[in-house]
């Protein structure tokens, strides 16, 4: 699609750990990356201009890079130019609000408005608010405490987090919830005003995933075509309850007697490495307990092109987290005619029509897991069935073009608020080069 002439306005997408640019599968890189990526591009395709605002993690890459559709990702300098866990980059926020305003400065304008996407993000975008005005809508990806209630002492934010996640609830313009238990708990967790938010799924892109011919698939992978294959795939951490695939994969061979193949996608290398990805040293030694070991496949990282051929080899997806923001690779997999079975938890559970298109299970439930996939490998009718009603699901629901346009419709939104406000249709971004700029305070406070 051509981009517009006409431009809607000057959008930032600011994403501080997760760059469209990252290799997928790692322990920090999964669907925000995906997410920031595909709305930008959507975007600036809508007329949007659009740059995503991420931290510089490589001393290597350039301040500016454009990417698909016309959007740029700029690399903004904040602590050290390498690769850290996100739960160490809050210390850095300060620094990258101050690396976003120079970069506005040396641009000659400001945004018209800021999207954020994590907490820290927010954080910088409340701050840049402040000193210029600008309205920002958050999506959060993951709340603090519900992370918390699930992950306990394992959660390695510090509880400044709910803090900061308070303040961005009450200082947005508009807070984008990615299905309706995000909505609930942003309410009941946060006191987040009802009007101000607004439910918005993520999406594949048709252009990049559809189903591919079993056959084909598999002769591209190298698995024989009369496998029963079940696919895995995302990020290697332990909430998205990977342990709890192996385990109900382990009672499928064992208590109904059928022999399957599980392959694993992800990790931080595209070899399969639990030096570099300790979580697939962990979840190895679990398929030995279950005695699977010989069926279990980790592959690896795979590149986004390659993902289609394991999405259309696969007979079932399967995808158990503990709990689940709204999670992209059920709708991926559905894109690719493949059936799901997933844990009943946040998005998923919106996702996938329980019954229509692939079966829900409780969060954590090996056993569960294991009959429902019993009764999709015993029905290749049922099977058949499932994957077109959820490729028609995916088309109809879930795309990043319907997702840029529900976007759209907030920012107008809330840029309609601002120019009401101003007296005008549509108020112009803030000059960055007056001195109206230093007022951003260096010490970001909660």
């Amino acid at each position: 699609m051509r981009q517009p002439a006409a431009t809607l306005g000057r959008i930032a997408l600011v994403s501080e750990h997760a760059s469209p640019l990252a290799s997928l599968g790692g322990v920090d890189s999964g669907g925000q990356n995906v997410y920031v990526g595909q709305v930008a591009r959507h975007l600036a395709m809508r007329g949007w201009q659009v740059d995503v605002l991420t931290r510089r993690d490589d001393e290597r890459l350039p301040e500016v890079v454009p990417i698909l559709g016309g959007a740029r990702v700029v690399h903004v300098a904040a602590g050290p130019p390498e690769r850290l866990p996100k739960e160490r980059l809050l210390p850095f926020m300060p620094a990258f609000a101050d690396g976003v305003l120079d970069f506005c400065r040396r641009e000659g304008r400001g945004y018209d408005l800021l999207h954020a996407n994590f907490f820290m993000s927010g954080l910088v975008s409340a701050e840049v608010k402040r000193a210029f005005g600008t309205p920002f809508v958050i999506t959060f990806h993951a709340l603090g405490r519900v992370r918390r209630a699930y992950q306990g002492t394992a959660d390695a934010f510090p509880d400044e987090r709910f803090e900061i996640e308070d303040r961005i609830a009450a200082e947005a313009d508009r807070i984008v919830a990615e299905c309706p238990q995000d909505e609930d708990d942003l309410v009941r967790l946060y006191h987040a005003e009802p009007h101000k938010v607004r439910v918005v799924p993520c999406g594949f892109d048709p252009g990049e995933l559809w189903p591919v011919p079993k056959v084909v698939a598999r002769r591209r992978l190298g698995i024989p075509l009369d496998d029963r294959v079940v696919l895995q795939l995302g990020r290697m951490v332990p909430r998205k309850g990977v342990e709890d695939v192996i385990r109900g994969f382990g009672r499928l061979t064992r208590e109904h007697g059928i022999a399957a193949r599980l392959l694993i996608v992800g990790g931080e290398t595209d070899a399969p490495d639990p030096v570099a990805t300790p979580e697939i040293g962990r979840l190895a030694e679990v398929a030995r307990d279950e005695g699977v070991s010989q069926r279990v496949t980790f592959t690896g990282s795979r590149g986004r092109h390659e993902l289609r051929d394991y999405y259309s080899a696969a007979d079932v997806f399967v995808t158990m987290p503990w709990y689940e923001p709204f999670g992209i690779t059920p709708v991926e997999a559905m894109a690719c005619g493949t059936p799901v079975v997933g844990s009943a938890a946040g998005g998923v559970k919106y996702s996938v029509a329980d019954g229509e298109t692939g079966y829900l299970v409780p969060p954590r439930d090996a056993d569960a897991l294991a009959d429902a996939l019993a009764r999709l490998f015993s029905d290749e009718p049922l099977r058949d069935l499932f994957g077109r009603q959820g490729l028609r699901r995916a088309h109809a629901l879930f795309t990043w073009s319907g997702v840029a346009g529900k976007l759209t419709a907030i920012y107008d939104e809330v840029l309609a608020e601002r120019g009401r406000a101003a007296g005008q249709t549509r108020q112009p971004a803030a000059d960055p080069t007056t001195n109206e700029t230093d007022a951003l305070p260096r010490k970001i406070t909660v």
